[in-house]
Formats: C-alpha cells, sequence, structure tokens
C-alpha cells in the first residue's frame, strides 16, 4: 500500500509539461544517419522526464507523447506521426524510452533520496541509453530484416550524440534542482543545514541538594 503512486493535479501538470519538452526537442528535426534510425534530440527529453519526474510520472510523460503520436500528431522529430512509425524500424527504440525513463527515475530517484550527479549520470546511462538500446536494437533487427549482430554495429554511431545527452542531462537536472526542487516528483526536498546547537550543563537537584555550604 505503502508503494501506491498517487497523481495530483501538479503532478498531472508536470508530466504535460514534459511530454511538451519531449516534442519540442523534435522541431529541430532529425539527423540521418547509416541505418534505419535517424539521430534526435528527443532522447534527451526521456533522460529529463525521468530524472526530474520520477519513475511512474517520467514514464507517464513518455506515454502521453506517445499516445499524441500514435493519434496522428506529428511529433517526432522530422514531422513523423500516426500508427506507422510504431511498426517501423523505430518502433522498439519509442517503447524502450517508456521503459528508459521509468529506469532513469528508480534509479535517479532510488528510495525516494534527492537526486546527485552521479545517480543522475548513472540513471541516464542505464535507462537512456541502456534500455532503449536493449529495447529498439532487437526490434530493428526484426523489421528490417537484418541480422542482429550487424544492427547493434550500426548503432554505435548513436553512442558518441547519446553520451554527450547524458551529460547535458545531469548538468541541467542537478541544475533544476538547485534552482527550484519543488519542480521534482513529490517527496524531494532540499537538503537542511545542519545547525549546531551548543550542549547546556545543568545542574541536577540531587547534586545541588547534597553540596555542602
Amino acid at each position: 500500500m505503502g508503494n501506491r503512486v498517487r497523481i495530483d493535479i501538479r503532478d498531472v501538470t508536470r508530466i504535460a509539461v514534459f511530454a511538451a519538452i519531449i516534442a519540442v526537442l523534435g522541431l529541430p528535426g532529425a539527423i540521418p544517419v547509416f541505418g534505419a534510425v535517424p539521430i534526435t534530440a528527443q532522447t534527451l527529453g526521456v533522460m529529463l522526464a525521468g530524472a526530474v519526474l520520477g519513475s511512474w510520472r517520467g514514464a507517464a510523460a513518455v506515454a502521453v507523447f506517445e499516445v499524441l503520436v500514435l493519434l496522428g500528431l506529428p511529433l517526432l522529430s522530422g514531422g513523423y506521426g500516426g500508427v506507422g512509425v510504431f511498426v517501423g524500424p523505430s518502433a522498439g527504440y519509442l517503447i524502450g524510452w517508456i521503459f528508459g525513463a521509468f529506469v532513469i527515475g528508480a534509479i535517479v530517484r532510488a528510495d525516494r533520496q534527492n537526486p546527485t550527479w552521479w545517480r543522475t549520470a548513472l540513471g541516464c546511462l542505464a535507462g537512456g541509453i541502456g534500455v532503449v538500446y536493449a529495447f529498439g536494437i532487437p526490434v530493428q533487427a526484426f523489421v528490417t530484416q537484418i541480422p542482429l549482430g550487424p544492427t547493434a554495429l550500426s548503432s554505435v554511431v548513436f553512442l558518441p550524440g547519446d553520451a554527450l545527452k547524458v551529460v547535458v542531462a545531469t548538468l541541467v537536472t542537478m541544475a533544476l534542482w538547485r534552482a527550484y526542487p519543488q519542480g521534482f516528483r513529490r517527496g524531494a526536498t532540499p537538503a537542511a543545514p545542519v545547525v549546531a546547537v551548543p550542549a547546556v550543563e545543568t545542574e541536577s537537584p540531587r547534586a545541588a541538594v547534597s553540596r555542602p555550604e
């Protein structure tokens, strides 16, 4: 019962904002590379959604974005949308975005702790790259009918850009945390300063009675 996720109007607003951020990051368009899947900046939005909103809310933001894409809105980089993108070579990566955002949030906010730079970087690496590739590469190989090995090898071209996104996501997340911790999901509280209180020595009543005059 203690792990039940409760979403209020503020959470709905944050989810909508990050779904919009992912969409806006698609405006520059996709960068075509060797292979069937282009490079986009939208993975950065996925990383930020998981790091800032946490696991369930981050995954929900990505899911909302993808539902809009499924309904036909051309929100993916390059102006793509509709059912077709979910049966094409990029389908696995789109599915991986949802699970990747969840893993990022779970690592960054492990045990409801405040975000740190190393957990944020680790979460973005594991979820934003590891999980997304784990879904994306096999599906791409299946759709394109190219063996898994060559497909995985062709995906190496994404690594430098994705590594840069990890760095940017970590810097932005920590800057947001320091500037506006209230923007993070419920339970996020800035570290409170420790105030040392000097001990006051008091004389026990018994000692006061027994002391000779």
